[in-house]
């Protein structure tokens, strides 16, 4: 997919819509043992890009800097749609907390207890690893205008 055909995924209102509404995402990656894994992470979307951070220690870190290969979905039922993306991950290990990991953060957890949860990840974390996964390929299926490619096959096929 080129670069227009992904802008336009993303900014599609449904698709925004989605993210804005959907705290998890799907982060798929192949583990250092070769299997697949997949972990539900918080996340958020700056330029185009989905950013999750989380413990420098974690497995998917040396994983995806062995192999930077992966895949992401969010969903949703209440309308019922997802957004399937495929892409590469860059990791960094940043000092103390990065930003995107409070703004993900914040999404989740109510106002009057996010100064406590702060003060607390303060105090574990001395560094962070934050995740940055560039879309190469993204699809949107909100099961109005598009389903998932089989099932359009094969109405096309039947009409």
């Amino acid at each position: 997919m080129n670069t227009d055909e992904i802008d336009a995924v993303l900014s599609d209102p449904v698709t925004t819509g989605l993210i804005d509404k959907s705290l998890l995402m799907y982060l798929a990656y192949t583990g250092t043992d070769g299997a697949p894994r997949v972990a539900p992470v918080g996340y958020v979307v700056r330029d185009g890009r989905f950013i999750t951070c989380g413990a420098s220690i974690a497995e998917k870190v040396g994983a995806l800097r062995a192999d930077p290969r992966a895949a992401l979905t969010i969903d949703s039922l209440e309308p019922l749609c997802c957004l399937l993306v495929r892409g590469t991950a860059e990791v960094e290990i940043v000092p103390g907390i990065p930003e995107e990991y409070l703004a993900a953060s914040r999404r989740g957890i109510p106002a009057e207890r996010f100064d406590d949860f702060e003060a607390q990840v303060r105090g574990l974390y001395d560094e962070m690893a934050r995740i940055v996964v560039t879309p190469t390929w993204v699809r949107l299926n909100d099961f109005v205008r598009t389903a998932p490619r089989a099932v359009e096959e094969l109405v096309k096929a039947k009409s």
